[in-house]
């Protein structure tokens, strides 16, 4: 019954794409700039299986190592869209009045992130112990700073007690085996990775440490510009996403699709070891788009006491839950498959 009811709301949904997208030019062009990562499938799953084209819209997704690099870019509509964890560069951008703003979220608990060591490392057992040791970040100003300096502050310590190294993802498990570094804040994919190899241990989960916990802190950030001339168009690029996001949250329960939506991942690079894909954790998504106001000012407060940002606006400026309203209300109410699942997020 809950599969007829799923596949009659999908049948739905996609009558409604389909009727939006004839009001369309012909093919609306998306550049979006993407921090790879499991729950940047959202983004994949909607490109695969068509749910832009349903819409009337083309896509070209580009790599980023950090949304922090990419502010200049989308405010000068290099980039329509840009995904990935928030970064100082965010607020810095708003204070320079550039048209920017979150529209979707993109990433919420668990995170599965951590701080990571090498197993051969007998010196530091604790996150007390990485004092005035390096710990390797992927970029300046980025979420792994904030998520960072707070884990060193739930052990009494500050950023400023550690040795912060820049480096992309996937160069930190090489950095850690070859001494480069000390510790590292990693995530999945690349995490897993490393400790199948023999490379990292873990010292930290960030999902067990941070208070409060972050509940939504991976976004989809548009061109405020291009989505006022284009508000159709803007719209329907979320519908889209829902979708594939409430894909992914159907596999993330390990529902009938399981299969499909690592397929898809693979294809996109997400991860090249398909059996390790599917027994790893995946990071949470919220099937209905919105942003959690209370994660982001969190993020914004700390960046501001850090002198990371120098103005804090209202959760009004920072987000427009528009766009989430609008694809929730063009695909309804989000309707787990496999009710036995007891994973916590994607509900």
């Amino acid at each position: 019954m809950t599969i007829v009811k799923s596949i009659g709301r999908i049948a739905s949904a996609l009558a409604l794409t389909v009727a939006v997208a004839g009001a369309a030019r012909a093919e609306d062009t998306v550049v979006i700039g993407s921090v790879p990562g499991i729950a940047a499938a959202g983004t994949y799953i909607a490109d695969a299986k068509g749910y832009f084209k349903d819409v009337g819209i083309k896509v070209t997704i580009a790599d980023l190592a950090s949304a922090a690099d990419a502010m200049a870019s989308l405010a000068t509509n290099q980039f329509q869209v840009v995904e990935g964890g928030y970064s100082a560069g965010y607020w810095n951008a708003l204070a320079k009045n550039f048209p920017i703003i979150t529209a979707f979220e993109r990433g919420s608990r668990p995170t599965n992130h951590e701080f990571v060591i090498s197993p051969s490392n007998d010196t530091i057992k604790t996150i007390a112990d990485l004092k005035g040791k390096s710990l390797a970040v992927n970029a300046p100003g980025s979420l792994t700073i904030y998520e960072a300096g707070k884990m060193l502050e739930s052990a009494g310590l500050t950023i400023k007690d550690v040795d912060i190294k820049y480096m992309p993802f996937p160069q930190m498990g090489i950095a850690i085996k070859n001494g480069a570094v000390d510790a590292a804040e990693d995530i999945p994919p690349f995490i897993n990775v490393a400790k199948d190899q023999g490379l990292m241990k873990g010292i930290g989960a960030i999902d067990a440490t941070l208070t409060p916990y972050p509940i939504s802190s991976i976004a989809y950030q548009i061109n405020t510009d291009w989505a006022a001339k284009n508000r159709l168009v803007s719209q329907k690029f979320f519908v889209a996403i829902l979708r594939g996001t409430r894909d992914y949250c159907q596999a993330y329960h390990h529902g009938p699709n399981r299969d499909e939506i690592l397929d898809i991942m693979v294809k996109y690079k997400v991860m090249s070891d398909r059996a390790l894909l599917d027994r790893i954790p995946w990071q949470g998504r919220n099937p209905t788009g919105h942003m959690d106001d209370g994660t982001v000012l969190d993020i914004q407060d700390w960046f501001f006491k850090q002198g990371m940002i120098t103005q804090k606006f209202e959760a009004g400026r920072l987000i427009d839950q528009s766009y989430a309203d609008y694809a929730e209300k063009a695909l309804g109410k989000f309707e787990l498959i496999n009710k036995a699942s007891t994973l916590p997020s994607c509900r």
